[in-house]
């Protein structure tokens, strides 16, 4: 993958420019974020490329579970590394359980984090070089930055966590960092589309019972199922909590076998992540 550090830019170019150089080097199809981040902010979302393994997991799985908790493959441990190399640092992997709960990260909190990873579906920090980060195959992965700069934070949007209000408890995470929800911009990664993701009553009626307006994103299919659409509940939610500047939300995982890892399609499949972090100050030096 090359001896630099695609993290590291050089003085003055943003950080989303370098790191799309780095990974275009290195043959990598991984995906800088189009969105309008202040340009030290950081953010990408891995695919199935440039990692080892075999399977449904093959080749970039990035793991289940976090490191601390056990059942890590000797080539998701490698596979991390590998990512890390176009990193200001390991992230901070979480423990996540498809709840609602926020991890704010900061230098007195990641090497506890590292040792035993926050049992969580966010991440947030106003601090440089700590990277945030969540693991996915079909969930959708939401990356928020304040447009004023000094706040990043990742969410993982399962339909429970979406539901229960994961994204609303990262924008007040993100709030008490001094982040506005009006400055708020967020990013939409690789998730299951609305024309894959089949869900019954039970998921429909979650949402609506909060707002009634969520049923115009289930789309009938037969008695007691639908197509839901995680990027327009998503949408929904985050709009609700007033942030209105939201981009991406035009993958599929399950339709694309080729780039993305996805459960729905095989339940034995591997994890993708998606980071963001602020740069570190002098020149992208690791904490």
């Amino acid at each position: 993958m090359g001896t630099s550090n695609p993290s590291r830019p050089a003085t003055g170019a943003p950080v989303a420019d370098t790191l799309a150089a780095g990974l275009a080097a290195a043959g990598l199809d991984w995906i800088v974020p189009a969105w309008p981040a202040p340009p030290d902010v950081g953010a990408l979302a891995t695919t199935r490329a440039g990692g080892i393994g075999a399977g449904p997991a093959a080749t970039m799985d990035l793991g289940v579970a976090a490191l601390a908790t056990g059942g890590t493959s000797a080539a998701t441990v490698q596979n991390r590394r590998r990512l890390t190399a176009f990193l200001p640092s390991p992230p901070v992997w979480l423990d996540q359980v498809h709840g609602t709960a926020v991890a704010v990260l900061d230098a007195a909190t990641v090497a506890a984090a590292r040792a035993a990873p926050p049992v969580a579906d966010a991440a947030v920090t106003s601090e440089r070089g700590i990277v945030c980060a969540v693991r996915t195959a079909d969930c959708l992965p939401v990356l928020f930055a304040n447009r004023r700069g000094g706040a990043v934070g990742v969410a993982h949007g399962g339909w429970r966590g979406l539901a229960g209000g994961v994204l609303e408890a990262t924008v007040s995470a993100l709030a008490a960092l001094g982040a506005r929800p009006g400055d708020l911009v967020a990013w939409f990664g690789p998730a299951i589309g609305p024309n894959a993701f089949e869900v019954g009553s039970d998921v429909r009626d979650a949402f609506s019972a909060r707002d009634p307006g969520a049923t115009q994103c289930f789309a009938p299919l037969r008695q007691g199922k639908w197509h839901a659409d995680l990027y327009r509940l998503a949408r929904r939610r985050l709009a609700a909590a007033g942030v209105h500047d939201v981009h991406g939300g035009d993958f599929c995982t399950f339709s694309d076998a080729t780039r993305f890892h996805s459960y729905r399609r095989e339940r034995a499949a591997g994890r993708m992540a998606t980071l963001v972090w602020l740069a570190p100050n002098g020149g992208g030096r690791k904490l």
